[in-house]
């Protein structure tokens, strides 16, 4: 018993030395200070941005974990622009997010999945944030993972003028940072300003998010793939094609239903996330300007690839608020590979139709 005590104590004293030794890291705050230069227009503004959007997610993340005990779980019994049934959570997140960024004082427009148009922010602000404040959230219920994902562009037209539809409607190409914040096991912001991407984890007991996952690179390649194969009936022959094409190759099907968890996993360990056109949705679910062009910055700085199946993401022209498009976005070689069972069916009804 004596003898149990002791190594009780020893591996006791073993873990608390190891944590006391062991270096917490950098704070988020502290990387965007030091990386500051990087930025094109280095005056601090977009700087303060990314502190505002994260200190934001601690307030949403906060709301999150305690959801199931201050009844804000369930819909909202309103619909969004896209819809979809909205959660309270979902308004919850965007006024957390449109309070946050309104104060800050960088915003001088918010688009949002959760608004008609665009939010006049009504200041002198040099930047334009496209959000969807919580992605997902019909699975706050079930307790799987959730997220909000948002892209910053530099505003066109001359602060302190009028917001004009340029300043909104731009290129994923002209993005300045994207991220995405994942409310999961850990909490987690992972984002770029064109230089690499890096991820952050939220330490609760200090309030703080600490690098702990510098410079991520998704594999060239993986084994994963991601796609509702519910909707399989009402897919085109190239994504069914395609899908065949993973069985016979033995690749592994993982699908949350939550964009942000999906596109997270498959970033760190290699995959595809495809959400396709379908018979309903014939230019696809997803919306271009505040879900896939973030997403399709990260990944391509990560090394990875993102097109509505032919067309590159960031390249595709905005025609209106709450587009929306096919994703296909992960692994180079696996989005290349799906890309090439479009063209050839391309191809096919080309030859058919001659």
């Amino acid at each position: 018993m004596d003898m149990q005590r002791s190594l009780n104590k020893a591996y006791s004293t073993s873990i608390e030395s190891s944590r006391i030794a062991h270096s917490i890291g950098m704070t988020l705050d502290r990387f965007i200070k030091n990386n500051q230069n990087q930025f094109q227009y280095a005056s601090g503004e977009l700087s303060q941005l990314l502190r505002d959007i994260a200190l934001a997610s601690k307030v949403v993340n906060r709301e999150v974990n305690k959801a199931g005990l201050i009844d804000i779980m369930g819909a909202a019994g309103t619909t969004n622009l896209g819809g979809d049934q909205q959660q309270k959570l979902d308004v919850l997140a965007n006024i957390r997010f449109t309070r946050a960024l309104a104060k800050g004082g960088e915003v001088c427009a918010l688009v949002s999945e959760e608004s008609e148009s665009f939010v006049d922010l009504n200041n002198s602000g040099k930047y334009v944030i496209a959000i969807d404040p919580l992605d997902g959230s019909s699975n706050i219920d079930v307790n799987v993972s959730i997220g909000t994902i948002f892209s910053i562009y530099r505003r066109k037209s001359a602060p302190g003028t009028p917001i004009r539809q340029d300043d909104i409607m731009q290129k994923g190409l002209e993005q300045v940072a994207a991220g995405y914040i994942l409310y999961g096991s850990s909490t987690m912001l992972v984002y770029t300003t064109g230089h690499g991407v890096h991820g952050f984890t939220y330490e609760t007991g200090l309030g703080e998010y600490f690098l702990s996952h510098p410079d991520m690179q998704i594999p060239d390649d993986g084994r994963t793939y991601s796609i509702n194969e519910g909707l399989a009936n009402s897919f085109d022959d190239a994504v069914k094609n395609y899908i065949g094409f993973c069985k016979d190759s033995s690749y592994t099907a993982r699908y949350i239903g939550s964009l942000v968890a999906d596109f997270h996993r498959n970033l760190l360990k290699g995959g595809i996330y495809i959400y396709p056109a379908t018979a309903k949705n014939a230019m696809g679910k997803l919306r271009l300007i505040y879900e896939c062009n973030a997403l399709a910055f990260l990944v391509e700085q990560a090394g990875g690839k993102a097109s509505d199946g032919q067309r590159r993401i960031l390249d595709i022209e905005p025609e209106s608020l709450h587009q929306r498009t096919p994703f296909y976005v992960g692994s180079k070689n696996m989005v290349e590979k799906a890309e090439t069972f479009n063209q050839l069916t391309i191809d096919s009804n080309g030859l058919q139709n001659g």
